[in-house]
């Protein structure tokens, strides 16, 4: 679960003011329609499964202006350059790119009530690096593996990424949250839906044992499941099944994982759920949540 935070981000007014400045009909085009060569053929909205996904833990490591690093407010969503479709380079003037296996993200955001698509409404997605480490907490000079992207007309929009790996004790997952608008998103109002996606088993252990880049990630899946993972675990069959990547492609070539997100804009928000550090602290250690410590690279 994840706490509503309207009053606890910290950010530039001038970004989110000058926002459909900044941003243009030509780029919201080429982040919308444009990803075109991205997404797949398919039917409308309404033709999918629309089981709708509970609200989960942002984890300790959001940069959504909830909590803060060495008494700094974290807030990736202020920075020019966020709304962007490849994750994989810093941006805002950091200059690291992540390293791993290219992941390119489908995603379909829908009203869970009649599966109707939800054009214009923006998710932001963040998550590890193949070890495990995250930008701006773990790997502090940089802000890879983040970003927003608008939904077009039929509620799709893509990412290019990397295949997150596994950390002890979690299951691979990426995180989101999904905003009424681009402008909703950068202005620190509160998420329509806060959750997780999750990775399918196979190809992470696939991937894992394969790729030198993932060194960690075969012994950390082996001892976890999604049934005992404490942000997925108490989710029905349904659910988790709606909230997992379908992937093609392979350890060599890359992946491509679609997923249905589907919002009940009537759900219960908790106050905050396990993971989670008070507001305007740091990620401090939690045992046994998102926040415990995570081994080394290449442990």
């Amino acid at each position: 679960m994840k706490q509503d935070h309207d009053d606890h981000h910290a950010h530039d007014p001038g970004f989110g003011h000058d926002l459909r400045f900044m941003l243009g009909r030509r780029r919201f085009l080429a982040l919308t329609g444009g990803l075109g060569a991205l997404m797949v053929a398919g039917g409308p909205a309404a033709a999918l499964d629309c089981v709708a996904l509970p609200w989960e833990t942002a984890g300790p490591y959001p940069a959504d202006g909830s909590n803060a690093k060495a008494g700094q407010v974290v807030n990736a969503l202020t920075q020019d350059g966020v709304i962007r479709q490849d994750l994989r380079t810093s941006f805002g003037g950091l200059t690291p790119v992540a390293d791993g296996l290219q992941l390119d993200l489908e995603v379909t955001l829908v009203d869970a009530d009649g599966c109707t698509p939800l054009a214009g409404h923006a998710i932001y997605v963040w998550h590890c690096d193949p070890v495990g480490q995250y930008s701006l907490y773990d790997v502090v000079e940089a802000n890879y593996l983040r970003g927003v992207g608008v939904a077009d007309a039929d509620g799709r929009l893509g990412f290019t990424t990397i295949f997150p790996g596994c950390y002890d004790g979690r299951w691979p997952h990426v995180h989101f949250e999904v905003f009424e608008s681009i402008e909703k998103a950068v202005s620190g109002d509160a998420s329509l839906l806060t959750a997780q996606m999750a990775l399918p088993e196979a190809e992470c252990a696939a991937l894992y044992a394969a790729d030198g880049r993932y060194a960690n990630g075969v012994a950390n899946l082996g001892r976890i499941s999604i049934a005992s993972d404490n942000v997925f675990g108490d989710n029905s069959a349904e659910e988790i099944a709606q909230q997992t990547l379908a992937l093609s492609g392979d350890p060599s070539s890359g992946y491509v994982g679609t997923i249905t997100i589907a919002i009940d804009r009537n759900a219960e928000r908790s106050a905050a759920g396990p993971g989670m550090p008070p507001m305007g602290e740091g990620p401090g250690p939690m045992p046994g949540t998102e926040g415990a410590p995570k081994p080394p690279p290449g442990s």
